[in-house]
């Protein structure tokens, strides 16, 4: 499949933004442009409103892309009157609806209001669609694919470090220091960081590393302070890939000292949700069919889940959160493994599967994998960085 060219049946389709922001638009035009601008799908043809600055770059990157120049849509005449910008804006995406014959077209939910308005005033009907935009990304054009690669061996790199700096860290009163001071969450943070961005794919300042022993704040509490010794630290990368702009996600726990064994068996648990969860992985299997996988796992050993929590309780122990999460042009889109996780998955989804426990007088511990789904199964892109406690 060549990039930006889904097989889906031709429909009409309108997108105004940047592709650096819009991952329905850089799935369509796969190039970063931080300018906002139309696109338009009008009976099999595949157009982009621009100009010159950014016409040879798009020629360049998506040549099967039709060209409509904002110029040849009278947009000097507009300035001439005193139009304002966004007035410009607005009549140069109903000028080239008309342009292409458009009078319907499906739309993503974020689509501005504004020009949704002026669109429907000039007669053309809008109907905001997740389900197209949303089916569209989730078949990856080779390139993405390509990203999400690279950003996966970028998430294994800085892991690895990760690892040999815990490794390597000595313990006093409790607390790891290296190269005589202390460890600290901040640290070992920058460090991953600088070792993704020099395999081009920068991860974002709140990645997670932080201490998970007990009491330890949940959710995506990115940690802070000295990192103590004899505890879990969970380390939650998803670097991104500055070439294609996809992430990759990938999680580990370590404990550097000693591994009590209640401990070991709250860590043997979660990995044993994430071989059943992630062996489950195939064509036609729900997200909560696999999201009910590792809930069966935990509730057989007593540990609260989602399913089994009172309505309305915010569960804060236990399997607290969903699977797993499908992952491209955002970290977490579709599908969704959890409880909303209905549609089956399908060849080509890339997904993250995350179980994890916490027992709030212990601690708590989670592993992840990025995987793509294959015709029969799965293949894991950061499968092969172990999951030994120790680092």
């Amino acid at each position: 499949m060549s990039a930006g060219v889904p097989s889906f049946k031709p429909v009409n389709l309108l997108i105004w933004g940047d592709t650096e922001t819009s991952p329905e638009l850089r799935h369509e035009v796969p190039l970063g442009i931080g300018d906002p601008f139309l696109y338009l799908e009008s009976n099999g043809r595949r157009v982009v409103v621009t100009n010159s600055l950014e016409d040879a770059r798009i020629a360049a990157a998506a040549p099967e892309l039709e060209r409509l120049l904002v110029d040849t849509l009278g947009r000097d005449e507009l300035i001439a009157e005193g139009r304002s910008w966004l007035e410009i804006e607005q009549e140069m995406c109903v000028r080239a609806a008309a342009r292409v014959g458009l009078q319907s077209a499906l739309v993503p939910p974020e689509f501005p209001v504004a020009i949704a308005d002026r669109l429907r005033a000039a007669g053309i009907e809008l109907t905001p669609d997740d389900a197209t935009f949303t089916d569209r990304r989730r078949v990856k054009t080779e390139a993405e694919m390509a990203g999400i690669r690279r950003a996966s061996r970028a998430a294994l790199d800085a892991m690895g470090e990760a690892a040999t700096m815990l490794r390597q860290a000595e313990i006093h009163g409790g607390e790891l220091w290296r190269s005589g001071e202390r460890l600290t969450s901040e640290a070992l943070r920058q460090r991953i960081r600088e070792v993704c961005s020099r395999a081009g794919a920068p991860a974002p300042a709140e990645i997670i590393v932080r201490a998970m022993g007990p009491a330890a704040a949940i959710g995506h509490d990115p940690g802070s302070g000295p990192l103590p010794a004899d505890t879990p630290i969970e380390i939650d990368l998803w670097p991104r890939d500055e070439e294609s702009s996809c992430w990759s996600d990938m999680t580990r726990t370590f404990v550097r000292g000693e591994v009590s064994g209640a401990l070991a068996q709250l860590y043997a648990l979660v990995l044993e949700a994430h071989e059943h969860s992630c062996a489950a992985v195939r064509p036609g299997v729900a997200g909560v069919e696999a999201y009910g996988i590792a809930c069966d796992v935990f509730e057989a050993a007593g540990h609260p889940t989602a399913r089994t929590k009172a309505p309305g309780e915010a569960l804060r122990e236990g399997f607290y959160h969903g699977l797993g999460h499908g992952v491209g042009l955002m970290v977490h889109e579709a599908p969704m493994l959890g409880r909303t996780g209905l549609d089956p998955l399908i060849a080509g989804d890339v997904i993250a599967v995350e179980p994890g426990t916490v027992v709030r007088s212990l601690g708590g511990a989670r592993v992840e994998d990025l995987l793509v789904v294959t015709e029969d199964g799965a293949e894991s892109l950061t499968g092969a960085f172990p999951y030994d406690l120790t680092p």
